[in-house]
């Protein structure tokens, strides 16, 4: 049996969509960050960084958003990363930027004393994040298939989590309707069965 640990305002959503999309039976363990849970001593001696999700398997513990995505798949559904090697490659590619950039973006605007003392260091970067959310999601918008997935004609463990970081986007006040295609993805994927299992158990908000 997997444990997932998650708060449903974080990219752990990502993970609870694959789950769900592989019809795989898990444990969802919420970490209630008004409570600070996860700095407390029980969760750092499961995840010493203090962040989700993390994920519990039959092995061993895994964290990062990526790993926990291609070990499911490896595991579970081999058929969500692409069989041609370049194709396979421009999934990890869009991953990588997602959480290298796109992800960042929005820690810029909430997450301030992560890089900075100053509350007016914060108050600067809160106020610049919905510029360069909304560049990342112009690159996004310009770079990916649509077709009518990101890559291609077929879901892959890029879909989720490009899905879960334009609904981040609302809560900074960027519009997704000026994408039009990042805009249709978006709304294919909310329709999708897994998307709405994961609202329903309360995965994503």
């Amino acid at each position: 049996m997997l444990t997932l640990h998650y708060n449903p305002l974080t990219i752990s959503a990502a993970t609870a969509i694959i789950l769900e999309e592989l019809e795989v039976p898990y444990t969802p363990i919420l970490v209630d960050f008004r409570e600070n849970a996860q700095q407390s001593p029980a969760y750092l001696a499961l995840n010493p960084k203090g962040r989700v999700p993390t994920l519990q398997t039959p092995q061993g513990v895994l964290t990062e958003t990526g790993a926990i995505l291609e070990y499911l798949a490896a595991q579970h559904g081999p058929h969500l990363i692409p069989a041609a090697p370049f194709q396979a490659a421009r999934m990890r590619e869009t991953m990588y930027y997602l959480a290298s950039t796109v992800h960042v973006n929005y820690a810029h605007a909430m997450r301030g004393p992560r890089w900075a003392d100053l509350e007016s260091s914060w108050a600067d970067m809160t106020a610049k994040a919905p510029h360069t959310i909304a560049a990342s999601l112009a690159y996004l918008e310009g770079h990916l298939d649509y077709a009518p997935f990101a890559i291609a004609n077929s879901l892959t463990l890029a879909d989720p989590w490009l899905f879960v970081l334009t609904e981040f986007a609302t809560r900074l006040q960027v519009d997704i309707a000026q994408f039009p295609k990042l805009s249709a993805h978006h709304l294919m994927m909310n329709d999708r069965y897994a998307v709405r299992n994961a609202r329903v158990k309360g995965m994503i908000p």
